[in-house]
């Protein structure tokens, strides 16, 4: 009787730990509102999103990187301008410092990684009591044509902005072709 005794509270002790991971993911989810991202998030907690999306820019590495700059990049995306801080000059560097307009608001964007030859370029921008973003750009040299690997954070600043956030993120996951497509189209003038 003292052996069934030991193998019954064996079982339910190995049942217990068979299920813990899946109860404690299941907590974790409903506690910290990380279920389906920000779904169940408290009252007033700020939406943030992350979005990825990747293309192949026909062309070097050496010729695709410079690119992303914020300078260069007005050649091949439509109604990009940005206002240079610093340097005063428009020059794409690293720690550069630059303004763009949306609509009646204007966003402060700080270069923090600009390494061209090794593939990382990442900007931070603000738009003063919206949101903060930071953009990632990470290219990988495949022969004469380059992987290009692109990630968006997003936070809101106020959560009454968290749809518009969110909106935002939706765009951001579906650039990819026009990027992919703007790119290439601007390679291919250059040939």
């Amino acid at each position: 009787m003292k052996t069934a005794g030991i193998f019954i509270l064996g079982l339910l002790a190995g049942a217990a730990a068979m299920a813990a991971p899946a109860a404690l993911h299941h907590l974790h989810e409903h506690w910290l509102g990380t279920q389906g991202g920000n779904a169940g998030m408290a009252p007033g907690e700020a939406a943030h999103t992350e979005e990825k999306f990747d293309f192949v820019a026909n062309g070097p590495m050496a010729e695709v990187a410079p690119l992303f700059g914020a300078e260069k990049e007005k050649v091949w995306s439509k109604n990009w301008e940005p206002k240079f801080v610093w340097p005063a000059e428009a020059m794409d560097r690293e720690g550069m410092v630059f303004k763009v307009a949306h609509g009646s608001m204007k966003s402060v964007w700080v270069n923090t990684a600009y390494d061209t030859a090794g593939g990382r370029i990442q900007y931070v921008y603000v738009v003063p009591g919206a949101m903060a973003c930071v953009i990632t750009l990470g290219l990988t040299a495949q022969g004469e044509k380059t992987h290009v690997a692109v990630e968006y954070e997003r936070t809101a600043l106020d959560a009454e902005l968290n749809e518009h956030v969110k909106e935002l993120a939706e765009e951001d996951a579906k650039s990819g072709p026009y990027w992919e497509k703007a790119v290439n189209e601007y390679l291919k003038r250059l040939k």
